[in-house]
């Protein structure tokens, strides 16, 4: 749940509502076949992939002459904890002018 609070800035509500969603998919699996999953769930589960709270592990058969692909969800457990002890970063709207070169200023300066 931490994890999904610092990856998407979710209230806590949120968060557990969707941590429920998640395990209720999984129903205490380790992995879920993409091809079960309903479309909206599946965008949930594309956007965990992207902030790496999720894996996807594509396997190939050949049934009769034709290649299939299916997909498989699973946790990342580290991408979870890595998410969920990450330490925002408290950034003033002003730290960008300390990042640009005290040079850039200067020419900047002499040109006004």
């Amino acid at each position: 749940m931490k994890a999904l609070r610092n990856g998407f800035d979710m209230t806590k509500e949120d968060a557990t509502a969707l941590a429920q969603t998640v395990q209720k998919v999984f129903k205490r699996s380790k992995e879920v076949e993409d091809m079960s999953l309903h479309k909206d769930i599946r965008s949930i589960f594309i956007d965990l992939h992207q902030k790496n709270l999720l894996g996807l592990r594509r396997e190939e058969l050949n049934e009769k002459g034709k290649i299939i692909r299916k997909y498989y969800w699973s946790y990342n457990d580290d991408g979870i904890h890595a998410e969920a002890y990450r330490k925002p970063i408290k950034e003033s709207p002003y730290e960008i002018y300390n990042k640009i070169p005290e040079n850039a200023w200067l020419i900047h300066s002499a040109n006004t």
